[in-house]
């Protein structure tokens, strides 16, 4: 069996895919891609499944060999990667050549770069998923790590195709330049107002969407901080409940939290509402500093814009 080989590890490198859904009554994180958009079109390229597995790296500065040649894609943040020292380009296939170092530097623009290969990464799933959730130390390889110097990721070359189908025969794709995003573009966020949003004063959700807010260095994969202007609310806590994806949380200090894929299952504070999952990915790779503004959402449209993306890549929800 092929394999791809850790060289440098960077600063944090997981295995992700799709994310482990419908396990949220178990205290379980759904885990997964936290840029679906760069995630589904690295996939997509590559003509394999969205369930596929991915490598995500987190401020780049991750280097691998793989044994035999194969075919990949690179998305998301320009981490400036090289092929033995000579540059390669972002959102299209490549041949990465048995023996050949394919490496990262810091990136250029965003935060989360995402590797894929021609089939995936061929590791055992835990509830469906091989999403690595570090703090349930669960999914990926050893029970939920990082990836470190050394690691060997085996990968099954499709029984169809031989060595001679990649060097001869794989022709480059792309994508369209309007489907890549700009991470340096001003960040607007879309909100679903919802759960205890009425516990919010009009004059306090008038600072919200007038204001901007800038990503604070206090962030990870469970959520996004923001400083910018505090909210007050009508109580400090609520009963625990559940917590949706892209919910917008305010802790006691007032300050904006969008949780995010390795997000707690139950918290206790209010939420003013959700940030529309197509926008999800933009602050995804938002690096600390960012501005980020706010503006109220048509549930309705942004409903069929999740729907039209997900036919469109063929995602099952």
């Amino acid at each position: 069996m092929a394999a791809l080989e850790v060289v440098r590890a960077g600063m944090l490198t997981l295995l992700q895919d799709s994310g482990r859904l419908g396990v949220a009554q178990l205290g379980l994180s759904q885990g997964g891609a936290l840029d679906m958009h760069a995630y589904c079109w690295a996939n997509y390229l590559l003509g394999n499944d969205m369930s596929c597995s991915q490598l995500e790296m987190t401020l780049g500065q991750a280097s691998f060999k793989s044994d035999h040649d194969i075919v990949c894609a690179i998305t998301g943040a320009d981490a400036a990667a090289t092929i033995d020292g000579i540059p390669v380009k972002l959102w299209q296939t490549f041949c990465l050549r048995k023996g050949s170092l394919l490496a990262f530097n810091y990136p250029r623009k965003g935060l989360r770069t995402y590797l894929a290969i021609e089939g995936g990464f061929q590791c055992k799933p835990l509830m469906g998923s091989v999403s690595t959730v570090v703090r349930n130390k669960v999914g990926g390889i050893d029970g939920g790590r990082a990836l470190l110097v050394g690691d060997k990721l085996p990968i099954v070359l499709p029984s169809f195709k031989s060595e001679s189908h990649v060097k001869y025969a794989h022709k480059t794709l792309y994508v369209a330049p309007r489907f890549i995003p700009d991470y340096e573009a001003p960040l607007t966020l879309r909100v679903i107002e919802s759960y205890q949003h009425a516990l919010f004063s009009e004059h306090d959700k008038a600072r919200f969407y007038s204001n901007s807010y800038r990503v604070s260095p206090q962030c990870d994969r469970m959520g996004c901080r923001l400083d910018g202007p505090n909210l007050n609310t009508a109580v400090n806590g609520i009963i625990s409940e559940g917590i949706a994806y892209g919910a917008i949380q305010i802790p006691p200090n007032g300050l904006p939290i969008i949780l995010f894929n390795d997000r707690q299952t139950l918290g206790g504070y209010p939420k003013l509402g959700c940030v529309a999952r197509t926008d999800m990915t933009k602050i995804a790779q938002a690096a600390p500093g960012t501005e980020v503004r706010f503006l109220r959402g048509n549930i309705e449209e942004l409903q069929q814009e999740w729907i039209q993306f997900s036919h469109f890549f063929g995602l099952p929800y």
